[in-house]
């Protein structure tokens, strides 16, 4: 792994050529209106950074609870350079918010952690519909960003 800081790359920049790169996307569909948008901006920018459409496997699940456990079976597979967790939780007027963010928070971690595979959490978690759509695009370019640039990270020596 590289020891000094190099700055935020660029376009250019080996370290987000995703040319060999195989990602996994895994999508929650509640508040589908945010994530799908999440998820098309995320592959958008996968295919820019040189990541090849039949290299990027999307699968879906109800909510962000579910996408840790999805996770964990792509990364089973031992076939992705790095995953991409996509949902989006809006705070309620009841726990369940905290309950959703923080375990699906957790399980992502856990699952990069136990299986030494980045992942990029691309789950927001907001307090209403207008910052949640303000962030959609924005958000879903970086994970794709994120994603490419750990897999060539945790490829050095």
């Amino acid at each position: 792994m590289q020891d000094a800081d190099q700055g935020t790359p660029q376009a250019g920049d080996p370290r987000l050529d995703g040319s060999k790169l195989r990602i996994g996307i895994v999508q929650a569909r509640f508040n589908a209106s945010i994530t799908n948008t999440l998820a098309q901006a995320c592959k958008d920018e996968l295919l820019a950074l040189g990541v090849m459409p039949q290299k990027i496997k999307l699968i879906t699940v109800p909510g962000a609870l579910e996408v840790p456990v999805a996770l964990m079976a792509m990364a089973e597979q031992l076939e992705y350079d790095a995953l991409v967790a996509i949902g989006c939780i809006i705070r309620g007027e009841t726990y369940h918010f905290e309950l959703v963010a923080n375990e699906s928070g957790a399980g992502v971690s856990r699952v990069a952690l136990d299986y030494q595979l980045p992942i990029a959490n691309a789950i927001l978690t907001t307090e209403n519909m207008d910052q949640a759509v303000a962030r959609q695009t924005e958000k879903g370019r970086d994970a794709a960003r994120v994603a490419v640039e750990m897999a060539k990270l945790m490829e050095q020596d």
